[in-house]
């Protein structure tokens, strides 16, 4: 991932519904949700998500397929760990034990 994908990747994060539909789509799964679905969980109307999703999309972030009059949303999990990979790719000037997660980090997420 070159530094331009990485910065047009961090502005589709950079604003809290976008980051809480990436969030809700990662833990979906490959076969992602239904507009509505995520639109219900994170309490967007149709009209702010559409927007929402589209930048995603437009970012890469996001796929969307139709399955008959429904569109699926799923996370692009490729660009997600590349853009993670990105991140820690110069980690630590090469002390990879530095970069583990925090405790905090494990007890939060885990």
């Amino acid at each position: 991932m070159d530094d331009r994908t990485a910065l047009t990747a961090f502005a589709g994060l950079s604003q809290e519904t976008r980051l809480q539909i990436v969030r809700l789509l990662v833990r979906a799964g490959p076969e992602g949700l239904p507009a509505g679905e995520i639109g219900a969980a994170i309490g967007a109307t149709s009209s702010r998500l559409s927007f929402h999703l589209a930048h995603l999309e437009q970012a890469r972030l996001v796929t969307s397929r139709r399955e008959g009059r429904f569109v699926i949303y799923a996370a692009a999990y490729p660009v997600l760990s590349d853009l993670v990979a990105f991140l820690m790719r110069d980690c630590c000037d090469g002390r990879p034990e530095i970069c583990a997660p925090s405790p905090q980090a494990e007890t939060r997420h885990g």
